[in-house]
């Protein structure tokens, strides 16, 4: 076991009165392995639910067998320890017994954003060194097919969402075509076959702490696809450090699970934490609209205050706008609501604790971490859950805030976003960050660097922390505005701009401009009622009548929509990549 202190400084102001009670300070990390999470669930909490999906019920016990039945048939199939599995999976039963029976016998598991085209998809598993792929039957013939004789692959797997229904409902399913299915090509083999293979699990040896579990693609501060490298004991310490954040989560306690497990927010703060309190995951193989996350929530059968919502600000903001909330009553069943994936906007925070009387926090994190790095508190005064911010670093990790050009000069205290002389990037320094870059040695080095005898991640976000060591993420370097020589912060306008009661979300981004670097401009969808009733002309004057003059948007655009990824993260490069302004070849 690891103490946090091995990874904190103890001098950081967050050990202070502002560091919640019922949060551990110093955390004991395990040096297991993270398909433990499960196994030792199972001992446990034996009769426990553990998934429901699609209106069935899998309990810990069951999933712990299906996870050895299926662990074995890898193991015999031939794949061994260090061989890397992906799943072009949405999330599903199949998803988490595959993702734990990978790691059970030592293989690394690489998840597949099931939107991704061919070609992405070919790049992915190329990267990762893919040995075997495990897929929905209705994605082959779009996604895998046109790249079959390019990728070296070993296995394909194949599995149908109905798989693990009982049969009754599985052809309820087919008839009225809400489970949809395609034949397997000839090579591959049956996932339901295979889980079926008698248990006998082979005991690797595995060394957490070297041992990489997981390969996540990611973006990083470069927008260049990379998979980052994470080991046993990162993903499992990440899990840890946010099962003793969310401390008032008990067994028995729900999560929704809307987020893509293939994401690293949706693998730690949903698939791998919820085992640690024994509770229960209800699955979403895509997400759902407001009243059938409503429906779903009630048929399930969820009590009030058992239930967790972990999602992107996307999924908020649309129960904000669902007129019939209260008539579901689902307001009722939330113990407490976690934003991550991208910023909490402070309009939708408080509007959505005024309308459901739940709390609604910010989360931060990065891939390459695991990827949570901190969160707001649950609870307590508004001062100290200081809305808009990124909160406090999760247990075992430390911050500080860095000059962007010498990392090794520390910016420390900052009084606000104008205080520019301690605005700097956010390092991040603990237990779950990554190993680096798989492959990539220039990029794992661009990215760390060496102090006070630790090792410091620069995540690309820009900030300053306040005395209480309350961070405030202003946006992402790469992302920064530059007008007139003012530096602008997209989600600082944002963030003005979603004051405004006729606008229901904003995006904000930067454009070249021949006069002074860069423009402003804001895409804005309105409220259903303020709809042709509000002008772009209106807001850009609401707007100089409320922001400091190199703040104002340039343009204001309205859209029906504004771009997401599946995680529900805004897509600020495809709205500047599609604008007629920005310059095309």
């Amino acid at each position: 076991m690891l103490n946090s202190s091995y990874f904190v400084s103890p001098e950081r102001p967050w050990f202070s009165s502002h560091w919640p009670e019922e949060v551990p300070r110093n955390l004991e990390f395990s040096e297991k392995t993270v398909d433990t999470l499960i196994r030792d669930a199972a001992h446990r909490w034996p009769n426990r639910s553990a998934v429901w999906f699609l209106g069935s019920r899998f309990s810990y016990r069951e999933l712990d067998r299906d996870i050895d039945c299926f662990a074995t048939a890898l193991f015999e199939m031939g794949l061994k320890k260090g061989e890397t599995i992906a799943l072009l999976l949405p999330n599903s039963y199949q998803y988490m017994v595959a993702y734990h029976a990978a790691l059970r016998i030592g293989a690394i598991v690489s998840g597949v954003n099931p939107t991704y085209k061919p070609l992405e998809i070919k790049h992915q598993l190329e990267s990762v060194h893919a040995k075997a792929l495990i897929f929905l039957d209705i994605l082959y013939k779009e996604k895998v097919a046109p790249i079959r004789n390019d990728i070296k692959l070993r296995f394909l797997i194949g599995t149908n969402l109905g798989d693990f229904l009982p049969w009754p409902k599985k052809r309820l399913g087919m008839l009225l075509k809400k489970l949809p299915m395609a034949p397997l090509p000839h090579e591959a083999l049956s996932f339901a076959e295979l889980v079926r293979t008698r248990p006998n699990p082979p005991v690797v040896p595995i060394n957490p702490l070297e041992d990489p579990a997981v390969y996540i693609m990611t973006g990083g501060t470069t927008g260049v696809p990379k998979a980052a490298v994470l080991t046993h004991f990162n993903v499992l310490s990440n899990a840890l450090q946010v099962r003793a954040w969310f401390y008032k989560a008990h067994p028995g306690i729900s999560s929704l699970a809307v987020i893509p497990f293939f994401h690293a927010f949706g693998m730690t703060a949903i698939m791998n934490v919820t085992s640690t309190w024994g509770g229960h995951v209800v699955i979403f193989p895509k997400p759902p609209s407001p009243e059938e996350l409503c429906q779903t929530i009630q048929k399930v059968g969820i009590a009030d205050h058992e239930m967790l919502y972990i999602g992107a600000e996307v999924l908020f903001q649309r129960l904000l706008d669902f007129p019939d909330l209260e008539k579901y009553g689902v307001e009722k069943k939330f113990l407490f609501c976690v934003s991550g994936a991208g910023p909490l906007h402070t309009h939708v925070q408080m509007g959505f604790e005024k309308r459901t009387g739940v709390p609604l926090i910010e989360g931060y994190g990065l891939t390459e971490a695991s990827p949570i790095v901190s969160a707001n508190l649950l609870y307590g005064t508004d001062e100290m859950r200081r809305s808009g911010t990124i909160g406090f670093p999760m247990p075992g990790t430390d911050w500080r805030i860095v000059d962007r050009t010498d990392p090794h000069r520390d910016l420390g205290i900052g009084e606000g976003p104008e205080d520019k002389d301690h605005i700097g990037e956010l390092a991040v320094c603990g237990p779950q960050v990554m190993v680096g870059y798989l492959d990539n040695p220039a990029e794992t080095e661009a990215h760390f660097f060496e102090a006070d005898g630790r090792r410091w991640l620069l995540t690309g976000d820009i900030g300053f922390m306040n005395a209480a060591g309350n961070v405030t993420i202003l946006d992402r370097k790469k992302e920064l505005i530059k007008v007139k020589g003012f530096s602008v912060f997209p989600k600082d306008v944002e963030n003005l701009l979603g004051r405004h009661p006729a606008i229901s979300e904003v995006a904000v981004a930067g454009l070249p401009d021949s006069k002074s670097t860069e423009l402003i401009k804001a895409w804005v969808v309105l409220n259903a009622e303020f709809v042709g009733k509000v002008t772009e002309e209106e807001l850009l004057a609401w707007s100089k009548e409320n922001m400091t003059h190199y703040k104002v948007p340039r343009f204001i655009e309205f859209r029906e929509n504004i771009p997401k990824n599946l995680v529900g993260k805004v897509l600020r490069r495809e709205l500047r990549e599609h604008d007629p302004l920005w310059p095309h070849e």
